[in-house]
């Protein structure tokens, strides 16, 4: 005879719409805080990969860089505003795909909002090098893998499925609409 947790079945999916889906997405980013962000580019028929360090995620959702104005980066968002990140928050959960597009300024009060100490490795004349702009990523769909319950329970419930042999899963993942 089965017990009542051998047949519950586990609910491994959960999307979100809206500001449920901004929240996820705000939730995810502060556990990584950087990303990989990646161009399409017709430059050369491919997709460029490259980390970058996010400096805030807004109410809404979107998603603030700063890149110097001479990058190859902004030269592929020039040509194509489609961007994809990818976010790990660690080895085995808070992982964030966004799609979206990208807008770039120079907008002097959002650098100066955006300003971490730690940038001035790449821009070595302070906030107000010449060269810094500002990435704005718009988000419009993702898609992400998480645990439910932290990575302590998640661990204790793989340990014991392998002792078991029963399925344990503590993972949850689903689909992001902004």
């Amino acid at each position: 005879m089965n017990s009542i947790d051998d047949n519950q079945e586990e609910k491994n999916r959960e999307n979100f719409v809206g500001s449920k889906a901004v929240e996820k997405i705000r939730e995810l980013i502060d556990k990584s805080g950087s990303c990989f962000f990646v161009t399409s580019t017709s430059l050369n028929n491919s997709h460029k990969s490259r980390p970058m360090s996010v400096q805030k995620t807004d109410e809404a959702g979107n998603i603030w860089f700063l890149s110097a104005k001479d990058s190859m980066k902004n030269m592929e968002l020039a040509a194509d505003t489609d961007v994809t990140l990818y976010f790990q928050g660690s080895s085995y959960s808070d992982f964030l795909e966004l799609n979206g597009h990208a807008t770039i300024t120079d907008d002097r009060a959002k650098i100066e909002e955006l300003w971490d100490p730690t940038v001035k490795a790449w821009f070595t004349e302070g906030k107000d090098d010449p060269r810094i702009s500002v990435i704005q990523f718009i988000p419009d769909s993702g898609y992400y893998w998480d645990n439910k319950h932290g990575n302590a329970v998640a661990g204790i419930k793989v340990l014991i499925s392998a002792i078991s042999g029963k399925t344990m899963d503590d993972s949850i993942e689903g689909t992001l609409k902004v």
